[in-house]
């Protein structure tokens, strides 16, 4: 469904991804793991047409998605989820909603709604509210289901569960879970490594704008001590821990 093959990004004078390359097929939950500045953010950027490649192919369901606006992106199927959820804050949450529809051209966007309303119940009682006055975390429900009205064929989500309570956080992931087994084909960027691995499929390792390693989860723990990215002091693939690959500590 999504193949980006060496794929090179900068700002500036700044790479940020040096010859990216991964794939996602149609029903799959493929995450993006890796610390701050990894350039996990970067790669959902290029992929949405917010950010400009300097090099490498970007391909969706057969198309090149290489010099293509965010609006032509999202026409073809894809929706992402920012990492600041991206409301509008003076718009009311029926009216968030609405303008994730703007591209429908069908007659079930209120039956859709509906149902979005039935998942996430905080929305239908709070539809005149403005969107700036809602939590963090009915934020990023209304962030979810105003992507999710527009019927993605692709969806993004870049750090659904930042900065949220722990108990929000399990609802996210439950979120996620849920859509998933729906049959929604979703590439997700998150931080919190060890639930991100209980859900997806398959998963990317970034470090400094590189693909580090990729594989299942469990083949990925194999590799690397995953977790430990976050501490600077991961080892890399094929390494033995406390020295080099094949060396002796």
């Amino acid at each position: 469904m999504l193949s980006v093959t060496n794929v090179e990004a900068r700002y500036g004078a700044i790479l940020a991804l040096r010859d990216i390359s991964l794939t996602v097929e149609e029903g799959e939950l493929v995450a993006l793991v890796g610390s701050n500045g990894a350039g996990k953010t970067t790669t959902l950027a290029v992929i949405a047409g917010l950010h400009r490649a300097s090099r490498g192919a970007v391909v969706f369901e057969g198309k090149s998605l290489a010099g293509r606006a965010p609006e032509d992106v999202a026409r073809l199927g894809i929706s992402m989820v920012p990492e600041n959820r991206g409301v509008f804050p003076t718009l009311t949450v029926a009216e968030n909603l609405r303008l994730g529809s703007y591209l429908r051209r069908d007659g079930e966007v209120a039956r859709d709604l509906e149902r979005l309303q039935e998942r996430f119940p905080v929305l239908g009682e709070r539809a005149s509210q403005a969107a700036g006055t809602l939590s963090g975390g009915e934020q990023q429900q209304l962030a979810i289901a105003r992507a999710l009205i527009s019927r993605p064929r692709l969806l993004m989500l870049d750090e659904p569960s930042l900065g949220l309570a722990p108990t929000l956080v399990d609802r996210v992931f439950e979120l996620v879970a849920e859509l998933h087994r729906e049959g929604v084909t979703i590439l997700l960027v998150e931080q919190n490594v060890r639930r991100t691995l209980e859900v997806a499929d398959r998963a990317y390792l970034l470090r400094t704008g590189r693909v580090e390693a990729s594989g299942r989860p469990a083949e990925l723990r194999a590799l690397v001590d995953i977790e430990s990215v976050y501490l600077g002091g991961a080892r890399r693939p094929g390494e033995q821990a406390g020295g080099r690959a094949g060396g002796s500590p």
